[in-house]
């Protein structure tokens, strides 16, 4: 019986891993360092379409696209994520540490006010804009589509959309991408 068990088992895995699309593979490409590899963008890189401006908390203009030539990190986020909140201390890190080295970090709320906004940012100290992006449906359609929060996208000096992480991400997971951008 337990022989049963065990080729039903593996039969299920073998035709799950035949079917499950977007599962990686694993190939080694000699030419390629792993260096290289971690501090470029991802090889499907695409234009940003930075033809945006947006409000932020204290209802002021912020047109994306006069932060070209910088790096522009924008986080998706929302007041009552719980792991927007364990992230933010590390972004306002970041936004101290390379700020003067021409990062551009902006968070966007996807569906609050700018006065929710506002005391939010207030509780937590935030020292970079918060955007506004309630009924901004055509920016989240851009950098989409958005299946969760929070969503932290990674724009190159150039306009490339290099990186875009799903789901909680910690300084210390994503300084070195950051550092290789800048």
């Amino acid at each position: 019986m337990n022989l049963k068990w065990l080729f039903a088992t593996g039969a299920a895995l073998s035709f799950a891993l035949v079917t499950i699309p977007g599962i990686p593979s694993f190939s080694f490409d000699p030419t390629e360092s792993v260096f290289e590899s971690a501090t470029v963008c991802d090889r499907d890189a695409k234009p940003a379409n930075l033809n945006f401006t947006l409000k932020d908390m204290d209802g002021n203009d912020v047109n994306l696209a006069s932060y070209k030539g910088k790096v522009i990190v924008v986080n998706f986020w929302a007041t009552w994520c719980g792991p927007c909140k364990i992230e933010i201390p590390g972004f306002i890190e970041l936004q101290d540490e390379y700020r003067s080295q021409g990062l551009a970090l902006f968070g966007v709320s996807i569906d609050d006010s700018a006065r929710a906004i506002k005391l939010f940012a207030e509780e937590y100290k935030v020292n970079y804009p918060m955007l506004v992006g309630l009924e901004e449906e055509a920016f989240m359609e851009a950098y989409g589509p958005l299946w969760g929060i929070p969503i932290t996208i990674f724009i190159s000096r150039d306009g490339m959309v290099c990186k875009t992480h799903a789901g909680l991400v910690m300084k210390e997971d994503i300084e070195e991408e950051l550092k290789a951008l800048l």
